[in-house]
Formats: structure tokens, C-alpha cells, sequence
């Protein structure tokens, strides 16, 4: 059985959909409505190897965080479900890489704790 999870959220100020697949080979659709949130999500599946697609709908003409949170709380979620028992995983993971002029730090935590910094 593959690694797969589908995810949805459903506020007044947002409708997220994710579907994952944690085996893939990096391709994602993503539509946030929120270009450079776009961009960092395509490269976070193409860099993480896992097929993802998103779609979200938001009260963007107020201000981007609802649709930034939600989609990482549904995000969250789907990697939840998609890692299923987690067996042979480990809790903490960090990495720090270059992306053209940029240095990127990311840290991930699998506690189950959903928590979302941007």
C-alpha cells in the first residue's frame, strides 16, 4: 500500500484540498491564489520527492495568512495520514541548503503537534 493521504479544511475564511503522495516523484499542481506561496510549495515537493496537489481558495484580498495557515494546518494533516505509524522515522529533521542567493533552513517535527512559522 503506498503512502497517500487526501486532506481537506473548510473555514469561513478558507477552503483548502491536498492530496499526497509521499512515493511520488516530485510533481505538484498547486493553486493558493498567493504566487511566491505557489512557488515555495512546487519546490518543496520537487526537492522532498513527494507528488503534491493543492488547492486553495482565500480571503486573500484581506490578507494572506488565513490561506498561509490553513494550508499548512491541511498539509499537516495529510502527512499525518499518509505517514501512517511513522515506523522507522525519526522524530526531528533539519536541513540547510542554497537556492540560487538564498540559504533556505528548514526543520520538520512528526510529533503530532500541529504548529505552522512562516
Amino acid at each position: 500500500m503506498g503512502r497517500t493521504a487526501k486532506a481537506s479544511r473548510k473555514t469561513k475564511e478558507t477552503e483548502i484540498t491536498v492530496e499526497l503522495d509521499l512515493d511520488g516523484s516530485g510533481t505538484a499542481e498547486i493553486e493558493t491564489g498567493i504566487p511566491f506561496f505557489n512557488h515555495m510549495l512546487e519546490i518543496f515537493a520537487r526537492h522532498g520527492l513527494f507528488d503534491l496537489k493543492l488547492k486553495a481558495k482565500g480571503d486573500i484580498d484581506v490578507d494572506f495568512h488565513h490561506t498561509v495557515e490553513d494550508v499548512g494546518l491541511t498539509l499537516g494533516q495529510a502527512f499525518k495520514e499518509g505517514l501512517g505509524n511513522k515506523q522507522g522515522l525519526c522524530r526531528f529533521g533539519e536541513a540547510s541548503v542554497p537556492l540560487d542567493e538564498t540559504l533556505a533552513h528548514v526543520v520538520v517535527d512528526l510529533s503530532g503537534r500541529p504548529y505552522l512559522s512562516y
